[in-house]
């Protein structure tokens, strides 16, 4: 079964070294003592549950280590990533929410920030931190933009080719994620990716080295 975070208790918790974790973030950086102080690490395994769909916010969540999935299971039983978090922020948009729409699982062994839910937006009244804030919310919307329309797309070479030149640069990209989590991205079966990808590499515009891809 899969397990869900729980903070530490109190007396237990490890200290943070901000000076190290204001490198990962400026959001981190420009957080007052006070949201530090209401701020804590938390471990969890691979499958384990950060929160599930219905619970209400608490805290909002920093993915240092690892990486922790937005899922959502779709009508015919499969699950939709909605979010892949790396070394930055998760579920953003609950920070108002009375509750989570979405499950939120790590793919992986991962190590999270939980920093209060109240202390944070406490924090947003700072113009410096509510200006660092805008800005991160304006890049993930670019990016939610960029999937809304690559999903829109009918075929999975067009997703394929739409995600090389938009997650890439200078027409490849490391893809960073195995091929069937990728399909789960692109909202295509893997059997789908994987005959699109092989059609595309016979045809001569795709050329595939390892988890490189690059469009000739």
């Amino acid at each position: 079964m899969p397990r869900t975070a729980h903070l530490p208790p109190e007396g237990t918790r490890p200290l943070l070294d901000w000076r190290a974790l204001a490198r990962l973030s400026p959001l981190l950086a420009a957080l007052p003592v006070a949201a530090r102080l209401q701020t804590r690490r938390i471990q969890l395994p691979r499958h384990g549950t950060v929160f599930c769909r219905g619970d209400r916010p608490q805290a909002m969540f920093f993915v240092l280590t690892g990486e922790v999935r937005l899922l959502r299971r779709s009508c015919a039983g499969d699950d939709i990533i909605l979010q892949r978090a790396r070394q930055g922020f998760l579920a953003e948009a609950s920070l108002d929410q009375a509750s989570y729409h979405c499950d939120a699982v790590a793919a992986q062994d991962s190590t999270l920030l939980a920093i209060d839910r109240k202390a944070f937006a406490e924090a947003l009244r700072h113009p410096e931190i509510r200006d660092r804030w805008c800005d991160h919310l304006a890049r993930e919307l670019r990016k939610v933009r960029a999937q809304s329309e690559r999903l829109s797309l009918k075929t999975a070479r067009e997703r394929i080719v739409h995600f090389i030149e938009t997650e890439g640069e200078g027409g490849k990209v490391e893809l960073g994620r195995s091929k069937k989590d990728w399909a789960a991205e692109l909202g295509v079966t893997h059997e789908a990716l994987y005959r699109a990808l092989a059609r595309m590499e016979q045809d001569g515009e795709l050329i595939v080295e390892g988890t490189r891809l690059r469009l000739r």
